[in-house]
């Protein structure tokens, strides 16, 4: 008998790790996922179309994030209008988006010229860039980018023939004044990738739990800048 029941448990105690997994992925599809796609976002901050939403017409994950400034839209401003690898960074885990290069903590006047079309380094070698979508000053600065994968260069969708596989999308700042003086800094992102049974899994599994690391750590240290004194280099 004894050996019976333990024949009996096997097939049981296999199915263990499977039942908990299964679990933890309900979790984290049901719980976790949507806190961390709209992270400090209001409702309404959600529901809301910005410029920029239209590059990406059919998105396959999108995600809305915000946080308040104690700064007023023209001083986050003068942060977010010098992004750029070769420029001030990227405001968050500089080791991991800066090659351990510190972002800047002054205001350097030579990267306060941005306009529409043109594009910003991400890494060494220029194989791939953010290309600025839209830009109202003070308001609203949209960055996006078009990338091959599995190489991880950018294309040009208007001017390149477009890739197999490519992985497109927006990230997008929206800054709102409070009536505090402050300012409501709404992040919204949108993107697409094909063939999508291969993009997805990645999308899910690593680039939606990267995004929020990097994000909160960009707004953090946004707030640590824009909330002390405008220091000019």
């Amino acid at each position: 008998m004894p050996a019976q029941c333990t024949s009996r448990q096997r097939p049981v105690t296999r199915l263990l790790p499977f039942a908990a997994a299964s679990a933890g992925l309900a979790l984290y599809a049901r719980w976790i996922r949507p806190r961390l796609l709209t992270w400090g976002a209001t409702r309404d901050e959600i529901a809301d179309a910005y410029p920029g939403d239209e590059l990406v017409p059919d998105p396959d994950g999108t995600s809305t994030m915000a946080t308040t400034l104690p700064a007023t839209p023209e001083t986050v401003w003068a942060w977010l209008v010098q992004m750029g690898y070769d420029r001030g960074g990227w405001y968050s885990w500089d080791w991991l988006d800066h090659y351990g290069e510190p972002s800047a903590d002054r205001i350097v006047p030579e990267w306060q010229d941005l306009e529409e079309g043109q594009r910003l380094t991400t890494a060494r070698g220029s194989r791939s860039w953010f290309t600025v979508a839209r830009l109202e000053p003070n308001r609203t600065l949209v960055l996006r980018s078009d990338l091959d994968v599995p190489s991880g260069r950018s294309f040009d969708p208007q001017t390149d023939p477009l890739p197999r596989a490519r992985v497109d999308g927006i990230w997008g700042f929206h800054l709102r004044p409070t009536s505090d003086g402050g300012t409501r800094l709404i992040v919204r992102t949108r993107g697409t990738g094909r063939p999508r049974p291969l993009t997805r899994p990645f999308d899910l599994l690593l680039w939606e739990p990267a995004h929020f690391i990097m994000q909160t750590r960009q707004f953090h240290n946004l707030r640590t800048r824009a909330g002390g004194e405008l220091l000019v280099a």
